[in-house]
């Protein structure tokens, strides 16, 4: 077999051949000191694993220790505390602690309990650090003083949160409605209006939106939903404005409409509520004017005169 001619096409073809070399060689080292594409995504990745949510254990390992061992301690004190109460009004007791947010995730046995645990520790208190100086009967006495004031300041407490969580529900529902009502005219669904309502606002109307739309997501109809956001709010309002939407569902009527006509209502409310404040403002200032600010005014104005007439009603007594 004759090579020559292979032979000579190979050195012909050599400049081609070293060229190629030189390409492969340097495409070879590129990819070698060049980052791959696992070392270009590593920060986004990092990110990912940082930013992730923290779950339920690590969250609770996170927290400090005396709130990871004195929280149990304290739960279970007011649980066994509140078995020794008894607790002929539960149904009440759980309904006022629902329309209060349940402040601490409380039950009605576990506010129970706070409640006696918050009359004894006070009044065992006002006996080691007050009575250790007075007679028995009277030390007696302020510790139960004390106690009967450590059992009544929960309630009291507790009263004025509802109080304060029913006005707020109160005051945000004219633009909650008037949000809801454009929302649903733009062509979104009840519930994404509703979830629009909750992510414009951090309320605790919007928080109670967004415990009725996660209830219709797992199962619960649309009106039940509704209606147990009215039961835990406790505010009239509402509860006629679900109750409307209910019968509206029930009898298919447009759903824009009802809202339309409830968002107009409720302003109406809200400025008939703002003249009745303001109609008792002047009524309100009557004590802080007389008690307050009458006197300061009379000793400033009639103070520097108080010295003359006390001299001319001695030099009048000491002529006669």
């Amino acid at each position: 077999m004759d090579l020559n001619p292979w032979l000579y096409a190979l050195v012909d073809s050599a400049p081609l051949i070293f060229a190629a070399l030189v390409g492969l060689s340097l495409l070879l080292a590129w990819q070698g000191f060049a980052p791959t594409r696992a070392l270009l995504g590593l920060p986004r990745r990092l990110d990912g694993y940082l930013n992730r949510p923290v779950d339920e254990e690590t969250e609770e390992m996170s927290k400090p220790l005396r709130v990871r061992v004195l929280r149990p301690i304290l739960r279970s004190l007011m649980h066994a505390a509140g078995r020794l109460i008894p607790l002929g009004n539960v149904k009440k007791l759980e309904q006022t602690l629902m329309q209060a947010g349940r402040p601490g995730n409380l039950s009605a046995l576990d506010f129970s309990g706070f409640r006696l645990l918050a009359a004894v520790l006070l009044g065992l208190g006002c006996y080691l650090i007050v009575g250790k100086n007075q007679a028995f009967a009277i030390a007696l006495r302020n510790s139960l003083v004390a106690g009967a004031a450590g059992y009544a300041l929960p309630a009291l407490w507790l009263r004025s949160r509802v109080k304060r969580r029913k006005h707020d529900l109160l005051r945000a529902m004219p633009d909650a409605l008037d949000m809801l009502t454009i929302g649903v005219e733009a062509g979104l669904s009840f519930e994404a209006a509703m979830l629009k309502v909750a992510g414009r606002w951090q309320n605790a109307l919007t928080l109670e939106f967004r415990r009725a739309v996660g209830e219709m997501r797992m199962g619960t109809t649309r009106d039940e939903a509704l209606q147990r956001m009215s039961d835990r709010s406790g505010v009239n309002e509402l509860a006629t404005f679900v109750a409307i939407l209910i019968q509206s569902s029930q009898m298919g009527m447009s759903i824009a409409h009802v809202l339309h006509a409830q968002a107009a209502q409720m302003r109406v409310r809200r400025r008939q509520r703002a003249e009745e404040l303001a109609r008792q403002a002047g009524i309100k200032m009557i004590f802080p004017l007389g008690t307050l600010i009458l006197p300061a005014l009379f000793v400033v104005i009639l103070g520097p005169a108080v010295p003359i007439i006390l001299s001319a009603f001695g030099g009048v007594t000491g002529g006669r």
